[in-house]
């Protein structure tokens, strides 16, 4: 799975907001530099989340953004499946975007599919914006010393 420019970008605006809740709005100006997000992307994103009721714009001077639900109400799930659509790896185990396959009656890794999709979509879904706040950044360390249990990575 990877997440699309768009997912990407709300997130990090998104992590913003939390990291500033209770502290005024956060300029489309600030968002943009904080983020490294270009400005007009970053418009419209905004106002995609405003639209969806993540967030509220305050105008003024010394307007801009600020969450319009608590960090705990809102899913990574949530954010990615409004931007990208599906959290499958392949349309033939998707709920939302299913796609028939002619190979689905002997397909032997369908199964694995399925099961990475059933993962990915119970973290999502687990993954408020605020517990993954209150979580550890990770380090370049860490990607690249990361073991599994099995195989050679991913």
């Amino acid at each position: 799975m990877k997440l699309s420019r768009k997912s990407d970008y709300a997130l990090r605006a998104l992590f913003s907001l939390v990291a500033y809740r209770g502290q005024g709005p956060i300029s489309i100006r600030t968002l943009a530099e904080q983020n490294d997000i270009p400005r007009r992307f970053l418009e419209q994103i905004m106002l995609d989340l405003k639209s969806r009721g993540w967030v509220e714009s305050i105008a003024g001077r010394d307007g801009g953004f600020v969450l319009a639900k608590r960090p705990e109400e809102i899913t990574m799930g949530e954010i990615v499946r409004h931007f990208d659509g599906i959290l499958a790896p392949i349309s033939c185990v998707s709920t939302s975007d299913y796609e028939p396959c002619s190979q689905e009656g002997v397909c032997r890794f369908r199964r694995v599919m399925l099961d990475i999709r059933n993962y990915i979509a119970r973290l999502m879904d687990s993954a408020t914006l605020s517990s993954v706040f209150a979580g550890a950044i990770v380090s370049r360390e860490e990607v690249f010393s990361a073991e599994l249990n099995y195989g050679d990575g991913i």
